[in-house]
């Protein structure tokens, strides 16, 4: 994922090693990766990162072979034909550019604070292939000009979106280490110390131990969208759970059990006044995809492969937004094009 190779950019750069990045900057019809793969090429042979893999890589890298030995930058534009792809099997038919730029230890201040993701950045890639921060840029121009900065490539980058857990049993157990790894930012609530514990789950997930009043009171972490996931030790802390988070501002909100469970549950909710249907329908139980999980780690990628879909949704629609927003704001302003320059392209999470 792209937040892995801001960390391998700033570990390169502590290391003193020197290494060439490549970058697709654009994508036309079919290829096997997107816009704003990365990988990092050196000159052993070794890749960090992925570029898509097959012929497609295979040329890359030895662009950036060359790259390295002539310190000078390379923009490529590679059609995946019948011609190129035959070998390996990579007729997508589409179109991929991008560049590579041989020092990728150049832009070290804005690895260290991108791998921190501490903060939404944007960052890119200006026509003379040096590496800035787009605000600072766009911040430079003078008043009525922005429009005119050209980039061959811009990405926003945003702290990882935050995952509360409310149970620390062995769903909870096989979910958080898959959380992590697809760029969830996980939290562990739960009111027994023994099981929300390091012995159960090890950094970077966090711990919250203590009374449910407690554990309810925890503010969501600012800046960045929460979902959340109850997976309590049985029906009547599940319920208490939802009972409290039903209410909160949850990007999307998942409870374990079944049909018959949360079915008595919404009717208990409806009947109490504790919540109503739009609320209700808004919380997924049973959580997880129909995938025909049985075991716990089945159970764990149905639950994740959810979470993965909805918080793909969920950046989608606020990203269109967001430009949107952008698009009005600049129309007040007497100029569209700044607002796209201003809110650059939003390509990695």
């Amino acid at each position: 994922m792209t937040p892995t190779i801001y960390r391998s950019l700033r570990d390169l750069c502590a290391s003193g090693q020197t290494a060439a990045l490549g970058i697709i900057t654009s994508v036309k019809g079919s290829s096997p990766q997107k816009r704003g793969a990365k990988a990092l090429f050196f000159a052993d042979g070794r890749i960090v990162g992925t570029m898509g893999g097959g012929c497609l890589e295979a040329e890359i890298q030895e662009r950036a072979r060359r790259a390295l030995l002539t310190g000078r930058p390379d923009p490529f534009d590679l059609v995946l034909d019948h011609d190129f792809g035959w070998d390996d099997g990579l007729i997508c038919g589409g179109r991929v550019s991008g560049v590579i730029l041989p020092n990728a230890r150049a832009g070290a201040a804005l690895w260290e604070a991108l791998a921190r993701r501490d903060a939404t950045r944007t960052w890119g890639i200006t026509a003379d292939y040096e590496l800035a921060w787009v605000e600072t840029l766009v911040a430079q121009e003078p008043e009525g000009e922005a429009e005119s900065a050209h980039w061959l490539y811009r990405e926003t980058v945003t702290p990882p979106c935050a995952l509360w857990i409310a149970g620390a049993g062995h769903i909870a157990q096989a979910v958080a280490p898959l959380a992590v790894s697809v760029d969830f930012e996980v939290t562990i609530f739960d009111d027994r110390a023994s099981l929300a514990s390091r012995s159960c789950f090890t950094e970077p997930v966090r711990l919250c131990s203590g009374s449910w009043e407690e554990i309810f009171a925890e503010p969501f972490p600012a800046g960045r969208p929460t979902f959340g996931l109850i997976v309590t030790r049985g029906h009547r802390h599940d319920a208490l759970v939802l009972r409290h988070w039903i209410h909160r501002d949850f990007a999307f909100l998942g409870m374990i059990g079944s049909s018959r469970k949360s079915r008595t549950i919404r009717e208990h909710f409806l009947a109490e006044g504790i919540a109503g249907e739009e609320a209700l329908n808004a919380v997924s139980s049973p959580v997880g995809l129909d995938i025909g999980a049985v075991s716990v780690p089945e159970i764990a990628v149905s639950i994740m492969g959810q979470f993965i879909q909805k918080r793909a949704a969920y950046v989608a629609e606020t990203n269109s937004l967001t430009t949107v927003r952008g698009a009005v704001s600049s129309r007040n302003r007497g100029s569209f094009a700044a607002a796209a320059v201003a809110l650059g392209d939003n390509a990695g999470r």
